[in-house]
């Protein structure tokens, strides 16, 4: 694949929506560069995962009627490749006026398109709404954070405030806020959502964690590389024993992606929360 970068992406300009099926709107984003950044080279330092929820997707079946479906994707962290949020939805977009037997035939033509894209295996969901409304919504079980009080003045990276407590025991916790906020590296336009760290070591320092989260505010990545950016400082700076970081980003255009990074194979179940 030739060198791409955000700014070749469809991001932050005008496109005309297809509304004919058209996989060649997808556009793939090489993970390398911002792992190059983190100093992830060669063997992933970790095992996760993407995944995808789209809340805006229709087909016609072949009689012409309408089709109302929430696609579920599964990309691995393992895949070469991601695929930039705008190019997803125009995809998405696409299937709009297009016929098809059933849902199995779209499922497989998604699968097709979106691994090809990724440059691994991507698995696809689809569910109808009675289904997806029975899933309900679900809460973090862990300490939130959010409610320390705390001075903070720091809206810019800083790994830093990382570190541990004070005469720290190893403890296994799970830490959680709701005030994770970044930005669109092309577009600056925020995106929200809530991040979960999960991990057995020495207890790290809950107001350090808290203002390490809000230090993000102003950086500009895409929700993967935020958290691998977390998962990376965390590792090298308190050596957990045993880390995830996952955050559950607030849809935006019809999608929420929540990528997951963790030092173990097994991966939790994805649970929608309350501003998904």
């Amino acid at each position: 694949m030739a060198h791409v970068t955000p700014e070749h992406s469809p991001l932050g300009k005008h496109t005309d929506y297809i509304f004919e099926y058209d996989p060649s709107l997808l556009f793939p984003l090489p993970r390398k560069d911002k792992r190059d950044e983190l100093g992830i080279t060669g063997e992933l330092p970790f095992h996760g995962r993407d995944i995808w929820n789209a809340w805006e997707l229709s087909w016609l079946d072949l009689k012409g009627k309408p089709v109302m479906m929430i696609g579920r994707f599964t990309l691995p962290a393992s895949a070469p490749n991601l695929i930039e949020s705008k190019s997803f939805k125009l995809y998405l977009n696409s299937f709009n006026q297009s016929r098809y037997e059933n849902t199995a035939v779209v499922q497989q033509v998604m699968e097709k398109d979106l691994s090809a894209a990724a440059g691994a295996p991507v698995s696809v969901e689809l569910l109808d709404l009675t289904t997806a409304a029975k899933e309900g919504i679900a809460e973090v079980d862990g300490f939130c954070v959010d409610n320390l009080d705390v001075e903070v003045d720091c809206y810019t990276l800083n790994n830093s405030f990382l570190k541990h407590a004070d005469n720290a025991e190893v403890v296994t916790e799970t830490l959680y806020s709701h005030l994770l906020k970044s930005n669109c590296p092309v577009t600056g336009q925020p995106d929200w959502g809530t991040v979960v760290i999960s991990y057995t070591g020495k207890q790290l320092d809950r107001e350090g964690v808290l203002k390490y989260i809000c230090s993000f505010r102003q950086n500009q990545e895409f929700h993967e590389q935020c958290v691998e950016r977390m998962y990376v400082d965390l590792m090298q700076i308190c050596e957990p024993e045993k880390l995830m970081v996952e955050a559950r980003y607030v849809r935006r255009g019809g999608l929420d992606i929540n990528p997951v990074r963790s030092s173990e194979t097994e991966l939790p179940a994805f649970a929608r929360l309350v501003r998904q």
